[in-house]
């Protein structure tokens, strides 16, 4: 970055700032943690054993270490490709008609709630509202790091149990929604799209309507005609600024679609082929007759449903990578 002319070059330069970047989130913690323990240890070495309030201070400190440890553990756990760079997470409502647009609605608000805390950026790209409520399905942007890498834990299909607010006799009712996430892939290596392959169709923003309802054709959905995957996007400014994002969505799409096919460990996160239905369903989420969340791949859970859909969804996804880290999966 020293040498002259550095900046002349933006693409390749912007490249390099983003290595350095990754470079400095995976060493600097390590370096951080490890001047701790240093000083933990210099301080152990110089304490007599009655000095209480020295001692309740290394006490202090060795905790914020094991907390700064377990972190770097999961850096350790999120070493793959797109790992560390955004991610594109899609909500899908399945069967539960009404109800299951409330639970996107649920979902989308949950995941916000998690992006907010992590200090990610999220990024509608493409919503289409329920015919009374809710939300039929949804796509997200969430730019941060390791967004990809901790969202990827919770590619599938999410079950709500709960009093419905919709039914007058008050009857239980269960809903389903699938959740899909895809990393975002500035140059998708060996992914090439022809324009002859690709169908662009433009209209209107769909939305509850108001004075801010878009009037012109300015949405665009693409569909890739040789593999059926349809893309769409309708929440930037332009046409063209939604062409350019449903291209990348596509980009993205058609380079995991690749890895699939090569590697048949991963068609088992094929959600696409999965029905969105009962039995099929990663997470249950319990809000009547009793409170309670489950994993059904680590069993982890909590009664504490509120906490988790404001958004506290680390220990079900730390829970899960871990035990793929065991299994030898990424």
């Amino acid at each position: 970055m020293s040498n002259p002319g550095f900046w002349d070059a933006a693409q390749n330069s912007n490249n390099i700032v983003k290595q350095l970047k990754n470079l400095k989130v995976a060493v600097e913690p390590w370096d951080a943690a490890f001047k701790k323990y240093q000083e933990i240890r210099e301080l152990a070495d110089i304490l007599k054993e009655n000095e209480g309030d020295l001692l309740a201070d290394l006490s202090k400190n060795i905790d914020t270490l094991l907390n700064d440890t377990e972190k770097l553990e999961m850096a350790t756990i999120l070493a793959g490709e797109f790992d560390r760079g955004n991610a594109i997470l899609s909500i899908n409502a399945g069967a539960g008609g009404t109800e299951s647009c409330d639970w996107v609605s649920m979902l989308l608000r949950m995941y916000s709630r998690w992006a907010e805390q992590k200090g990610c950026r999220l990024k509608t790209i493409d919503v289409l509202f329920g015919e009374e409520a809710g939300i039929k399905n949804v796509t997200l942007l969430i730019e941060g790091a390791y967004a990809y890498g901790y969202l990827k834990a919770e590619r599938g299909v999410h079950r709500l149990v709960r009093i419905s607010p919709f039914d007058a006799n008050k009857r239980r009712h269960t809903s389903f929604a699938s959740v899909d996430v895809i990393p975002e892939i500035e140059d998708a290596v060996g992914v090439e799209i022809e324009e002859k392959d690709l169908r662009i169709d433009t209209y209107r923003s769909s939305g509850p309507g108001g004075q801010h309802m878009q009037k012109t054709d300015s949405a665009v959905r693409i569909t890739h005609i040789p593999t059926g995957i349809v893309v769409a996007c309708q929440n930037e400014r332009s046409q063209h600024q939604n062409k350019q994002t449903a291209l990348k969505i596509l980009r993205a799409k058609l380079y995991e679609e690749k890895v699939r096919q090569q590697e048949e460990k991963i068609s088992q996160h094929n959600i696409s082929k999965r029905k969105i239905e009962w039995g099929s369903q990663i997470r249950s989420y319990v809000m009547h007759p009793y409170s309670m969340v489950k994993d059904h791949r680590t069993d982890y859970e909590t009664g504490n449903v509120g906490a988790v859909m404001d958004g506290e969804i680390g220990a079900f996804i730390e829970a899960y990578l871990k035990s793929q880290k065991s299994k030898g999966k990424s």
